[in-house]
């Protein structure tokens, strides 16, 4: 991949007004705290965070962990948000799959218990995150600029 390429996928999408990158500034805060949040208690045991009977690979519970925990942060600050939320949008695309197919979860549990609709909702918030990019309000708006 040539650095233009590199640059491209680092720069922010301009938009056309304030409001926009507010948004999108608050949606980064909140999913970003969600995030650091739920990879907390993962990254204290990054290899080993789910049960012993788990089908996945302690690697694999390690960058889910990483992605979860080092994603938030950067949502937060707005840095690599592109590349976060590609981490993000792969390790909560296993998590439907995870609680959909494998544990047979509903989408929503009416009765409050397991469901996918957490996973897919984080799952489509990190594709608007990877089509958009952080918007202006960022650090990646900073050091990389907006695109034309």
């Amino acid at each position: 991949m040539n650095s233009s390429k590199i640059k491209l996928f680092l720069q922010t999408m301009p938009h056309k007004t304030n409001f926009a990158s507010v948004a999108l500034l608050l949606l980064r805060l909140i999913v970003g705290v969600a995030f650091l949040y739920h990879g907390w208690g993962k990254i204290q045991n990054p290899f080993a965070w789910m049960p012993p009977t788990a089908p996945v690979p302690g690697f694999f519970q390690f960058l889910g962990a990483i992605s979860e925990f080092g994603g938030g942060i950067a949502l937060i600050l707005g840095l690599l948000t592109r590349l976060a939320s590609l981490g993000l949008g792969f390790t909560m695309a296993v998590a439907v799959l995870m609680h959909a197919v494998v544990m047979g979860d509903p989408f929503v549990n009416m009765t409050g218990g397991s469901s996918f609709e957490p996973a897919l909702g984080y799952l489509g918030i990190s594709i608007l995150f990877l089509a958009l990019g952080a918007g202006k309000f960022s650090l990646d708006s900073k050091i990389f600029g907006e695109r034309n």
